[in-house]
């Protein structure tokens, strides 16, 4: 079985009701708990049917607030954990699509379907580690410079078709394995929010596969708030630091080997 975690910031109720529909449509969850990070308590969050909601009294982060669900679920003995965003929404029977092939292959840490616009386009989250360019070009310099680098760092060239392994699959939707929570710990906590989903699938790609499956979609209705607010990019930025302040700005010898091997991969799968 699976639990579910969600981590609300002065989340419209709505949202927040229809995502835990869904969850509970899909036959296949058997805990949702709302991990409340807004400041302000909201007694209504305690009101959605089929949820357990837990106020932390302030903001201690993305990673850390969903550190609590996952704890529970280690806890527990549920063999899944799905970490998911409120604005998620999808056809409640791919979860148990993607939970099957999981099942099926006992090797695989991660899964992530497809994740699309609610314009129907191709949000391109699968993606190569990063480096320090990577980043700070795709947020600073015009998309005319960089529209090569970044259609090869989102992986553009990957086929509806194929089942690959990447090694960073967004925090929106991460179904993962506990056994393997296990093995390479949670989030790790020194992040407030942005790279604890490079981090996490870093690791877990380490000693398992982290697996795109693109045959399966969800739509993400996505705003970029740090490109919007200066507090939030100020946060981006600071966050972003850590992470290669812990994993190698220059020279990540790991990088390379993962991205390198990636790239044979794909390159493979296009002629069989």
């Amino acid at each position: 079985m699976i639990n579910a975690s969600i981590v609300p910031y002065h989340t419209p109720m709505e949202e927040l009701q229809k995502v835990v529909s869904t969850l509970l449509k899909s036959g296949c969850v058997k805990r949702i708990l709302l991990i409340d990070n807004s400041e302000n308590r909201n007694e209504q969050y305690g009101t959605i049917e089929g949820a357990e909601w837990v106020w932390n009294g302030r903001n201690i982060g993305y990673g850390a607030a969903h550190n609590i669900a996952i704890r529970e679920t280690l806890r527990s003995g549920a063999e899944y954990h799905l970490v998911i965003n409120s604005d998620i929404e999808f056809n409640p029977v791919i979860l148990s699509e993607l939970a099957e092939y999981m099942e099926a292959h006992k090797d695989i840490a991660q899964i992530m379907p497809k994740v699309l616009s609610p314009d129907g386009s191709n949000q391109h989250l699968a993606k190569l580690l990063p480096t320090p360019y990577d980043l700070i070009a795709r947020r600073f310099l015009p998309k005319t410079l960089t529209r090569g680098r970044t259609r090869h760092f989102e992986l553009h060239q990957l086929s509806d078709n194929g089942i690959y392994n990447i090694p960073y699959l967004s925090g929106c939707f991460m179904l993962l394995r506990a056994d393997a929570l296990k093995k390479v710990g949670i989030f790790d906590e020194r992040y407030f929010m942005y790279p604890e989903d490079i981090d996490l699938t870093r690791r877990l790609h380490k000693y398992f596969r982290t697996i795109y499956y693109p045959q399966t979609s969800i739509i993400h209705n996505h705003r970029r708030a740090s490109y919007h607010n200066i507090r939030l990019l100020k946060i981006h930025i600071v966050n972003m630091i850590k992470y290669f302040n812990k994993w190698g700005w220059i020279i990540d010898r790991e990088r390379q080997r993962v991205n390198k091997s990636v790239m044979e991969e794909i390159e493979k799968s296009k002629k069989i």
